[in-house]
């Protein structure tokens, strides 16, 4: 992302043990202007154990190093695969990252900050103004690296400054995106199932954090024990399709995935540029459904879907709320979808060559609006059908579980535009 003179870049590799980071350049010289790891000593990580707070308190001295075992953070994973957003009036940057490595969570034990983590720091600087934790120790490779959605709204009569997060852990997150204050933090599908909640209550040691079910703990369970029915699935109840947000209705449009997951870790070695997983996986839909995704509206504000449309698939596609009232999405079996930004009914649909898993544009030209989507099966989801994998576990689990895929879309790559009514 470019940000004034500077572009930022961010790394992959949490399957592979790398230390990630966040990289600033200078966007003529192409000199590193800063870079800042997720896991790490405080001057590597850039962040000052008195002015960097997290949920209104100072981080401390070592705040990521105390949560390590020994040097584990230095193949810690924590990755920042990008959806970086900027807002100019604070000069702050605002991003996630990604899993801690390995996926077996006996390997690394402790909160394993700052993986699976909000980041807001001073786009010149890259020093880190404050911090969240969505998921301390993930035991199920939920990273945290989902779009960070700006909105400026009125909360309780006050105008605030909000940053609306949808985790891959199922949870959305509404936070004061200038003090790091968290207010909203809600199951954006019912189903999910892994923590009962987050404590909400500031005066509470646990502030903050997921209470997590012993029952879905990997790391409970133990190596070698396949713990079942964990949702959502390392996928996430959404992934990195993005969200949109309509400033008519106030309301976010979220593509979700719905879908569950066995998960057995084991013991893994970590050797430079070998994977570095240690993790067993299958997916489905959830007990009693046989449906795999939805597509929501939800209020920020108050944590709450507002309605939801069923989807036989995971929609992996990005959504498009338009000023005309209308929401656009793609699914995996190929619809172009446009719905009723209010109630969500159904307006129209067109079947598209390949499965949808980019995201809907709109432009002008002419004095006339389009609706464009390139069509062309693949991703996580869609790694099946797209490399021709038929081992139920391979793709982590993705495989098994959407292996009817193939019966409904076919291999592609199509650019379909509309022209919108004049």
């Amino acid at each position: 992302m470019v940000i004034k003179d500077k572009v930022l870049v961010g790394t992959s590799g949490g399957e592979f043990g790398v230390q990630c980071s966040m990289t600033a350049y200078d966007l003529k010289s192409g000199k590193q202007v800063w870079k800042a790891y997720s896991e790490g000593p405080d001057n590597q990580i850039l962040v000052d154990p008195e002015k960097t707070t997290a949920l209104g308190k100072p981080v401390g001295k070592d705040s990521s190093l105390k949560t390590w075992e020994g040097d584990q953070w230095k193949i810690g994973g924590g990755c920042t695969w990008g959806w970086i957003s900027y807002d100019p009036s604070l000069n702050l940057v605002y991003y996630g990252s990604g899993n801690p490595s390995t996926w077996n969570p006996k390997q690394r034990p402790g909160d394993n900050k700052w993986s699976m983590t909000i980041f807001a720091r001073d786009a010149d600087s890259g020093m880190a103004k404050w911090v969240y934790q969505m998921t301390p120790h993930d035991e199920w490779d939920y990273d945290g690296v989902n779009e960070m959605i700006l909105t400026d709204e009125q909360v309780g009569g006050a105008a605030r400054k909000l940053l609306t997060h949808f985790d891959r852990n199922g949870l959305g997150y509404t936070l004061d995106r200038v003090t790091g204050e968290l207010l909203v933090a809600e199951k954006f599908d019912p189903k999910v199932n892994w923590t009962s909640g987050v404590d909400m209550n500031k005066s509470s040691p646990t502030y903050g954090r997921p209470k997590v079910l012993d029952q879905y703990s990997t790391d409970k369970q133990g190596e070698d024990h396949n713990v079942k029915g964990i949702c959502p699935a390392a996928l996430g109840t959404k992934d990195e399709q993005p969200a949109a947000y309509s400033p008519d209705t106030q309301l976010f449009y979220v593509p979700t995935n719905h879908v569950c997951m066995d998960y057995e870790p084991f013991k893994v070695s970590y050797t430079a540029g070998q994977p570095y997983v240690g993790a067993t996986l299958s997916m489905y839909p959830p007990p009693g459904d046989s449906h795999m995704g939805n597509f929501i509206a939800w209020d920020g504000k108050t944590g709450k879907i507002v309605w939801s449309n069923k989807e036989q698939f995971s929609v992996w596609s990005g959504a498009l709320a338009t000023a005309g009232g209308v929401v656009f999405y793609g699914t995996l079996e190929g619809y172009l979808k446009a719905v009723d930004a209010k109630t969500g009914k159904e307006l129209y649909k067109f079947k598209t060559p390949s499965g949808i898993i980019g995201n809907v544009t709109t432009y002008e030209h002419g004095g006339r609006q389009y609706i464009a989507v390139l069509s062309g099966v693949g991703g996580w989801a869609g790694i099946g059908l797209a490399a021709g994998l038929t081992d139920p576990t391979a793709g982590l689990g993705a495989v098994g579980g959407y292996a009817a895929l193939s019966n409904y879309t076919a291999l592609g790559g199509t650019l379909t535009v509309f022209a919108l009514p004049q």
